[in-house]
């Protein structure tokens, strides 16, 4: 009984093997199409060894520059919604990350002080003129929070969307097994598979609303994105680095002499369900001088996929655009 039992595993082993490389094949395959038609959006500039992308258009005396979540393949794609009530009245700069979007993966340390040294670099390189609004969502925050501690004349304010507090990363898990779940789904053409299901690009982006506000080009070029780049080793350093990214934030001290504005998520009513996060929320305003807090009803995570008009409202006010 047991030789069967063996035969049996080894078959199996033998299978999955197979699958395995079949599914590895698909996923390379896939990937050279990809590349040929993920085209940049913005310009690419040489910054620390590789390349940054950096989107802008719009016109004005203030930059709002832009910083995307973890995790969020393409920023440009993800804050699509909010440029056509901006770019009238101010100048957009959507960078990506090393290891996002159309920037090169790097073998750099993602520890804070590296990224804002990065983007500061690019903002440089690129011609932008501070001072900034920062437009920063979830683990963006840490970023921005960093940038206006380390180069204070550079930032006129933050509009945190969904941001969260270097308190509350300072005590969070470190989530890689996120990424390595993701890079593995990936490596092995299983996420490019679900792809063709019914349903499961809507459901990867639940958080995002879904990407109803987003046209079929960019829901496309968010799919192609995530399969060309979800879960890759910046992505897994960057969270793996979170709890000491925050950490020293913390130390960087508080409050910053510039205006915050907290955009906290109702979550359809469900913002008590995480009392944790609720708080931390709640008191990330006091990073400021002048800080203050909004809770934005029919909203989740991503509330610029909700609530577009808000945000802009507040980044206009931000920028001396409205009262």
């Amino acid at each position: 009984m047991w030789r069967r039992v063996r035969k049996i595993a080894f078959y199996l082993l033998v299978m999955l093997m197979v699958l395995a490389g079949i599914g590895a094949a698909y996923q390379w395959y896939g990937s050279v199409q990809d590349r040929k038609t993920y085209k940049t959006t913005g310009k690419l500039y040489d910054v620390a060894g590789g390349k940054m992308h950096l989107y802008t258009e719009g016109e004005g005396d203030t930059t709002v520059v832009f910083a995307s979540g973890w995790g969020t393949v393409n920023p440009y794609a993800d804050f699509y919604p909010l440029y056509e009530g901006l770019k009238q009245h101010v100048k957009l700069a959507v960078y990506d990350r090393l290891g996002y979007g159309f920037s090169d993966i790097t073998g750099r340390k993602r520890d804070i002080d590296t990224i804002t040294d990065e983007i500061h670099e690019l903002l440089q390189a690129s011609g932008q003129k501070p001072p900034y609004v920062f437009a920063a969502h979830s683990l963006g925050a840490l970023e921005t929070i960093r940038y206006a501690q380390r180069f204070p004349e550079e930032v006129k304010g933050i509009l945190l969307i969904e941001g969260g507090s270097p308190e509350y990363y300072n005590f969070s898990p470190e989530l890689t097994l996120i990424p390595w779940t993701y890079k593995g789904l990936r490596t092995l053409g299983i996420l490019r598979t679900l792809y063709h299901m019914n349903g499961f690009a809507e459901w990867v982006a639940d958080q995002s609303n879904g990407e109803k506000l987003l046209p079929e080009e960019l829901k496309e070029l968010n799919r192609k994105a995530t399969l060309l780049k979800a879960g890759n080793r910046n992505m897994t350093d960057e969270i793996r680095q979170s709890r000491e990214n925050a950490g020293i934030v913390l130390a960087g001290g508080k409050p910053l002499n510039i205006p915050i504005t907290v955009m906290t998520a109702d979550y359809f009513g469900k913002l008590d369900d995480d009392q944790a996060w609720k708080d931390s929320q709640a008191a990330l305003p006091s990073w400021s001088v002048s800080g203050k807090q909004i809770i934005v009803q029919s909203s989740s995570h991503y509330i610029h996929s909700y609530q577009p008009g808000l945000v802009v409202d507040e980044l206009l006010k931000l920028a001396g655009q409205v009262e």
